[in-house]
């Protein structure tokens, strides 16, 4: 077995001490609770982020992620161990770099990485013996080693010789009561035994478990597996509810009956479409580098058309829905319930309302939306709304042809809801329990 060299040796000794200095790259809903978790267990973290305003905001003991309070935000600013800045000079002030910056996809449905391709050149500018770099943006498997490496190896340092190089996916499920960053077992993948050991050492310190793995690539599948084995899940359950409904069947008393069972079944339940910064991406990482192999992933493609499709579904029940009441979908006022990809978050990325209010503008109607945790939209990649949240008043209720659920949010009075409303179109199964012929599902 080969000896770690006075390089690890050193960075190791800092990791045990929690004197090596923590840089984490984007400070969103991955990097910020990881900045919480290093400085809660003593570590100085600095937090880099090309957003001048999160940086300021920060500064100011502000929050901009709705589940994270500003509470937070103060104590980690009160221990003098946490520094926000746009100024990525600082990088060589740090001993281990987590990289956690956006991977989305392209107009072609193709990976976008050139966030991780411009963050690991600007990382390779203040690169020195002894720093450990770790990329947690989901991605395909060989980015790590065949596309991270070589820039930052431009510099005449080696992975696993000069500097240590590793992948950790992140495991982040925005609100969730159940499990915090602290909790979910963490996957580490190293280009070597060394930088394996180095990563390893470093998220020990922050989670109650680690899962090592052989290499960076096992790692990067390892999340790509997670976000697909869902996507197409959801996509068998989205099918199922659109061929049930044909059979006059409700999906959702099928998945009810169905998860009694104690064994061999998990209960998935379909939507208006994928939303989050993983499931209606990931996968398609996986298609586009399969194409290197010569492989075609049927499977995954296909499951991606059936939920691409649901929103498409779901503006023609509301088509359907208005008809059956003499009325069309040109010159209809609908107002769309939940903005965000799931209930109770802040979180429109990838959202289906944003493709369903696209779909009613262009069959003619009049679309707005009303969420709790989101007064009103920004610009973001091929959505630019400029709309704001209207307030859910029984008088606002009634000016509208029909009420779309797409998010079931708790905040929510769901008889009050139906009782102001003309038309309720529930995407959710949000009206469960609810007994009136104002209610279609869709």
């Amino acid at each position: 077995m080969a000896r770690d060299s006075e390089k690890l040796k050193k960075l190791l000794q800092r990791i045990g001490e929690k004197t090596a200095s923590v840089g984490i790259i984007g400070l969103g809903y991955v990097g910020l609770p990881l900045v919480m978790e290093f400085i809660r267990a003593g570590f100085s973290v600095r937090g880099f982020d090309l957003d001048a305003r999160k940086v300021s905001l920060l500064r100011q003991g502000k929050s901009y992620i709705k589940h994270i309070p500003p509470e937070k935000i103060r104590d980690i600013n009160r221990t003098g161990r946490f520094m926000s800045t746009d100024d990525f000079s600082k990088l060589k002030n740090t001993d281990c770099i987590l990289i956690c910056v956006p991977t989305p996809l392209n107009e072609y449905r193709e990976p976008d990485i050139s966030y991780v391709i411009k963050t690991t050149e600007t990382i390779s500018r203040y690169l020195r013996p002894g720093h450990l770099i770790v990329l947690e943006s989901t991605t395909y498997p060989g980015t790590t080693d065949e596309d991270m490496k070589p820039i930052l190896e431009k510099t005449g340092l080696r992975a696993g010789r000069d500097f240590f190089l590793a992948y950790s996916p992140e495991r982040e499920d925005p609100n969730n009561p159940d499990f915090s960053t602290s909790t979910i077992p963490k996957v580490v993948g190293g280009y070597t035994a060394g930088c394996l050991k180095a990563a390893k050492a470093l998220y020990d310190t922050i989670v109650q478990k680690t899962v090592p793995v052989s290499s960076t690539k096992v790692a990067e599948a390892s999340k790509l597996l997670e976000n697909i084995y869902r996507a197409v899940n959801i996509a068998l359950v989205n099918e199922l509810k659109m061929c049930f409904e044909r059979m006059g069947i409700d999906i959702w008393e099928v998945i009810n009956a169905s998860k009694t069972k104690p064994f061999g079944f998990q209960a998935f339940y379909p939507g208006p479409g994928l939303g989050g910064h993983c499931i209606p991406i990931d996968p398609f990482y996986l298609t586009w580098k399969a194409r290197e192999f010569d492989f075609h992933t049927k499977f995954i493609e296909l499951a991606g058309e059936v939920n691409t499709g649901m929103p498409y579904y779901v503006v023609s029940k509301v088509i359907d829905a208005l008809n059956a009441r003499g009325k069309s979908i040109k010159g209809s006022r609908i107002l769309v319930l939940g903005l965000s990809y799931k209930k109770d978050i802040d979180d429109v990325r990838e959202s289906p309302s944003l493709k369903l209010i696209t779909l009613l503008q262009k069959n003619g109607a009049k679309a707005d939306y009303s969420d709790p945790h989101v007064p009103r939209t920004h610009k973001m990649r091929g959505y630019d709304l400029k709309m704001s949240s209207v307030p859910l008043t029984g008088k606002n209720l009634k000016k509208y042809d029909c009420v779309l659920i797409s998010t079931d949010h708790s905040a929510y009075d769901y008889r009050f809801i139906v009782k102001h409303s003309s038309l309720v179109v529930d995407t959710r199964n949000a009206t469960a329990g609810i007994r009136s012929t104002k209610i279609v599902k869709a």
